[in-house]
């Protein structure tokens, strides 16, 4: 089946090329298509957000869409920066700002306290009433500094086990990864 991959994240769009690829889809992205086309994320939880962009990029590409809304949920911090990792340093700011604020922010939290999650919302739309919506969580820790060279966002401080996500390669941060899962419970639906 052709797919369109909505994210103009190139690291997301990435890591769903090669998830869905791997699942026997042909992937467009949003830059294939000529869409450009960036809908407003007003919704208040990960599955909300997955949901709009879905369906905007379904209307505008009229094919099967995949969207996904993730993001990192930091224990110590009331689950910050949750929906708004993204934009966790403000608008306009990248990775590197959003990592440094979330060093600052725990930078006095004790190593017991540094549980976090990266959670994943995932919605295909087929049409107007053919909607699928799967979610996927990966459990780790928050490092005391960047780790590895792979992966984008916080990939650098979220530690499963004695390695970030940033050390790991494709396949393997594929293989446990909340966005992995969640398109791994995708697949299994729609078998």
């Amino acid at each position: 089946m052709i797919v369109c991959a909505a994210s103009n994240n190139a690291g997301k769009l990435k890591e769903l090329r090669r998830i869905l690829e791997q699942m026997g889809h042909e992937v467009k992205s949003l830059r294939d298509l000529c869409i450009d086309l960036d809908p407003e994320e007003t919704g208040t939880t990960f599955a909300e957000n997955a949901r709009i962009k879905a369906e905007a990029f379904c209307k505008a590409s009229g094919l099967p869409t995949v969207a996904d809304d993730s993001g990192l949920c930091v224990d110590a911090l009331n689950g910050a920066p949750g929906v708004y990792s993204a934009r966790y340093a403000g608008e306009g700011h990248d990775s590197a700002a959003n990592n440094a604020k979330l060093l600052r922010e725990m930078e006095k939290i004790p190593d017991e306290r540094r549980a976090a999650r990266f959670v994943c919302s995932i919605c295909a739309v087929f049409g107007d009433d053919d909607i699928v919506q799967c979610d996927g969580a990966c459990e780790g820790t928050i490092a005391r500094r960047l780790h590895g060279q792979n992966g984008f966002g916080y990939d650098p401080l979220f530690m499963v086990g004695e390695r970030s996500f940033a050390e790991l390669d494709g396949p393997a941060k594929d293989a446990i990864s909340h966005r992995g899962r969640a398109l791994a419970a995708l697949y299994e639906k729609l078998k």
